[in-house]
């Protein structure tokens, strides 16, 4: 199985790669694989260091709550 947490495109580099920040972490990945061009903002999954496709930002914002919810009592947990 695998998760993939949706990156928001923060920068776009002249040799189709783009900077993403997924929860505050920032990498560099490939959009080579992409038919649609990306744009600052947009959110993005991606697999293996590439961006697979692009998604809505409701769809994004909303899986992203998620997932902070679960780190949160993940880390609850942890405390007791």
């Amino acid at each position: 199985m695998c998760l993939s947490v949706p990156s928001q495109v923060t920068e776009i580099h002249d040799d189709a790669s783009v900077t993403v920040d997924t929860l505050g972490v920032k990498r560099l990945v490939s959009s080579h694989l992409m038919a649609e061009p990306l744009a600052i903002g947009d959110f993005v999954l991606i697999h293996i260091g590439f961006v697979m496709n692009k998604i809505d930002d409701t769809e994004a914002n909303l899986s992203l709550a998620l997932y902070k919810e679960i780190v949160e009592k993940l880390e609850a947990e942890e405390q007791v």
